[in-house]
């Protein structure tokens, strides 16, 4: 009995030692990819994950020349500063209300190009659409911004232009708070939407074939393949990216909405990101941001584990 176990440890041990032998192979023969994967690993390394650190300036106060991690303990002291500090709660209102909208509105465009331009036969007119779809992306955001501005211009903007046609008066849209809004959730669809539907077109490549003909055998047209067929076939990754959409709630852009803003439109403009480069950079207020910046953090990772749990639940799709 005892020889049998011996042996059968001996067979497990050199098993062991074959498959170890075999990785270092796989390794060495993918060597290439290896190293193509060690730039972004380095890249989150030092960009995302060493920059934590400096997280701990939200308990401790900061002094300009003095220690990078801070010089005194404070505790919860910044974080009960902006607590109750209201001008902060209608930034979070603004940034909360600005990303739900854009979230409503935007994350269903893309899927709806994706699915349309799933449809279209002609490969050259569906090369041309993606191009125009997908140019925008790589638009600057003062690039995308100077459009703006000089698309709505009060006095020279086309839109302005053909409204003073009509007989109606020209809209100041950049200088009133109730367009802020429209101004930016439409101009992020139009800059976005086609880059994020590369993910789905991608999906709608995965889906058998063979669903559709049996659909089609069973008499279900173009609506109801979409609906039954295409659709379920590409619902996970739209629960992943809804999911991941859902965990940057609170992180709106800070650079269009700092370039788009005015003094006007600041009571509904103003947003999370803004709030902390102005308390931060501009009134040195380090820690206070710092912990501003780790609420946010917070939220966020409260609200993707919700949802994604929600998602396990309901779809048995998820990150984790």
């Amino acid at each position: 009995m005892a020889a049998e176990t011996n042996k059968a440890y001996r067979i497990t041990k050199e098993e062991k030692s074959r498959q170890r032998i075999a990785m270092w192979k796989r390794v060495k023969q993918d060597r290439v990819l290896y190293l193509i994967l060690l730039v972004p690993i380095i890249y989150l390394i030092i960009f995302k994950y060493v920059p934590m650190a400096g997280n701990v300036l939200a308990f401790r106060k900061f002094k300009i020349g003095g220690s990078m991690f801070g010089v005194e303990w404070q505790g919860l002291k910044y974080f009960k500063l902006f607590i109750t500090d209201s001008t902060f709660w209608d930034v979070f209102s603004n940034t909360l209300l600005l990303s739900v909208l854009n979230l409503v509105f935007g994350f269903p465009i893309p899927i709806i190009l994706a699915l349309l331009l799933n449809e279209l036969k002609n490969k050259t007119g569906k090369r041309v659409v993606q191009t125009i779809t997908y140019l925008p992306k790589f638009l600057s955001t003062v690039v995308v911004v100077s459009m703006l501005q000089t698309l709505l211009s009060p006095s020279t903007g086309a839109i302005n232009v053909f409204l003073n046609k009509l007989g109606l008066e020209s809209i100041y849209f950049l200088n009133i708070s109730a367009w802020f809004r429209p101004v930016y959730i439409i101009s992020d669809i139009w800059q976005f939407m086609g880059w994020n539907s590369i993910l789905y077109l991608t999906a709608l490549t995965n889906v058998d074939p063979q669903l559709y003909e049996a659909a089609a055998i069973d008499g279900a047209g173009r609506w109801k393949q979409t609906l039954h067929v295409t659709i379920p076939g590409i619902l996970p990754t739209i629960v992943i990216t809804l999911i991941l959409s859902t965990g940057s709630v609170l992180s709106v852009g800070f650079e269009k909405v700092l370039l788009l803003y005015t003094s006007n439109t600041m009571d509904v403009a103003d947003v999370i990101s803004t709030y902390t480069y102005r308390m931060g950079i501009v009134n040195s207020q380090y820690s206070y941001t710092t912990a501003v910046g780790l609420f946010q953090g917070v939220i966020n990772l409260i609200i993707i584990s919700f949802v994604n749990h929600i998602s396990r639940k309901t779809t048995e799709t998820s990150l984790w």
